[in-house]
């Protein structure tokens, strides 16, 4: 409940004092803890709805399906009538919902969330995916040959077919932008299997969400309440992670430095807070740390909600700086341990010891601390919750079904559009280098059979040309041959001839020997 700059959370035991957060100090982060059952999600909804009261847009994840009653006015009981009465707001206190916005990453529970991978960037994508700094240096490079293509990375069938294509002229790019290993690539495309199989198909895409849609008041001035169904995102680890590093990242990047402001820009509650941190790597808690840190001069306010205090990391329960502790039940010697951590993140109160009233808390009871209005925190103070003035339940089916139907953002983030990127182009330009291949290859079959033909028809020549080379030979030899036998029978004839001339001869000489041997006589 809002109080002239102030967060009216509960009354103090046993002084029954007002115990109050100042506005003005509500961006330098907090913490919800507590066993489950002991009141976290009511006391994050008192918070919700004093924000909102205060003019002050919230984020938070509804993990179990109840932080939807915020849309819904709070349901009268005997119970509710003494707790109002109780904390002693009989004149202010009203039954009445809070304008709210549904969000869902697989877009079933409210409208849905994306962004690109291309968004996300290397950086954030590696830690979510648990790459080496080998692996990591990798991605960027991918990044990298991505930009300078012009090839844009929106979803992760984009990121794959990247990967592809960079791994079939890998000693082309490797020569470029340094060695890119096999095993470095086959191993991003299994760690994307995860991230797929959890829903990352859908929470990566287009259209991307524009953070400032969630900086927004009602026409009354109340600050909208931006709820998350993440009843089965919270199953899935890397996906949650990714998202709200994402969210952390684009806040820091997209909104102004503002210093210290008079009321928060806006407030995130981020339930199960232990699934952004577990087995997450050093460099992963380094990066949030440094977000967390920085973000609060955006007007940017983060509450982790979850179980436990160890459940965060020192260095980021450190900027946490105003702490509500429900109930820690302690059975085993961790657990101990755990109550005993808790107890030393409080300024300690003399007329209590923390660590043992944290275990002897009662539900909606929790050891409080908050800045004062100079920024100094102050000690630690049992505290009974406030109660909410929304409804407690999840709200009716047909309530969010006529909120969502109503709100300005169905039209903008409902559909999905698939826009021509990097699997669209490369895919193109595979396409395009097949018809390439084609051509030269029917450029090719052409060639060869053009040189079949020129060598055919030479084959065919050299066959004509041996054989008219033959059949003159032939000829040559039939003439050789009729010609000596020509000559041959010019030489019978001749000799014939010389033979009948001598044997004329012959007897014209013997005749004339005859003769004159007969003149003689």
């Amino acid at each position: 409940m809002y109080e002239n700059g102030k967060l009216y959370m509960g009354l103090s035991d046993p002084d029954r004092e007002r115990v109050y957060m100042h506005l003005s100090q509500s961006n330098r982060h907090g913490l919800i803890a507590g066993a489950s059952g002991t009141g976290k999600t009511v006391t994050m909804k008192v918070m919700a709805e004093s924000f909102s009261d205060a003019g002050v847009p919230v984020f938070l994840c509804d993990v179990k399906g109840d932080v939807s009653g915020l849309a819904e006015p709070g349901a009268d009981s005997a119970g509710m009538q003494k707790r109002i009465d109780k904390f002693g707001i009989r004149d202010v206190f009203e039954y009445r919902p809070y304008p709210v916005c549904f969000w869902d990453i697989y877009g079933r529970g409210g409208h849905p969330i994306r962004t690109t991978v291309s968004d996300m960037g290397p950086e954030i994508l590696a830690r979510i995916l648990g790459l080496t700094d080998v692996q990591e240096g990798v991605l960027n490079i991918i990044f990298r040959i991505a930009d300078e293509h012009g090839l844009s990375l929106i979803d992760l069938k984009d990121l794959r077919a990247m990967i592809q294509y960079v791994t079939e002229r890998r000693a082309d790019f490797s020569a470029q932008y340094g060695n890119m290993a096999p095993q470095s690539l086959s191993s991003i495309i299994r760690a994307l299997i995860p991230l797929e199989d959890q829903g990352g198909d859908e929470f990566f895409g287009e259209p991307m969400l524009d953070i400032t849609d969630w900086i927004r008041t009602d026409a009354n001035g109340h600050g909208v309440i931006n709820i998350l169904h993440a009843v089965e995102t919270i199953r899935y680890p890397k996906l949650y992670a990714a998202f709200l590093l994402w969210m952390m990242a684009e806040l820091f990047e997209n909104l102004p430095e503002i210093g210290d402001p008079e009321k928060p820009t806006i407030v995130f509650f981020f339930d199960e807070a232990h699934l952004l941190f577990s087995g997450a790597p050093k460099s992963l808690i380094q990066k949030i740390e440094q977000t967390v840190k920085l973000i609060r001069s955006k007007g940017v306010g983060i509450y982790f909600v979850t179980q436990s205090p160890s459940d965060v990391p020192d260095s980021v329960l450190a900027q946490c700086s105003n702490r509500v502790q429900h109930a820690l039940r302690a059975y085993t010697p961790a657990e101990q341990k755990a109550v005993r951590t808790a107890a030393q993140t409080f300024r300690p109160n003399p007329a209590f010891k923390t660590e043992e009233v944290i275990m002897e808390l009662g539900t909606g009871e929790a050891l409080v601390s908050f800045l004062d209005e100079k920024g100094v925190p102050q000690i630690v103070t049992k505290t009974a919750i406030l109660c909410p003035q929304s409804l407690m339940a999840p709200c009716a089916e047909a309530t969010k079904t006529r909120i969502m139907a109503q709100s300005q953002f169905g039209f903008k983030y409902d559909r999905p559009v698939d826009n021509e990127s990097a699997y669209e182009m490369l895919g193109e330009m595979a396409k395009e280098q097949a018809r390439r291949e084609e051509i030269e290859r029917e450029k090719a079959q052409l060639e060869a059979e053009r040189k079949k033909f020129e060598a055919e028809q030479e084959k065919a020549a050299r066959e004509a040309e041996k054989a008219a080379q033959k059949e003159a030979e032939k000829k040559a030899k039939e003439a050789e041959k009729k010609k000596a036998a020509e000559q041959k029978k010019k030489d019978r004839i001749k000799s014939k001839i010389e033979s009948q001339v001598i044997s004329t001869g012959g007897q014209l000489l013997r005749k004339g020997l005859f003769g004159i041997l007969s003149k003689r006589r």
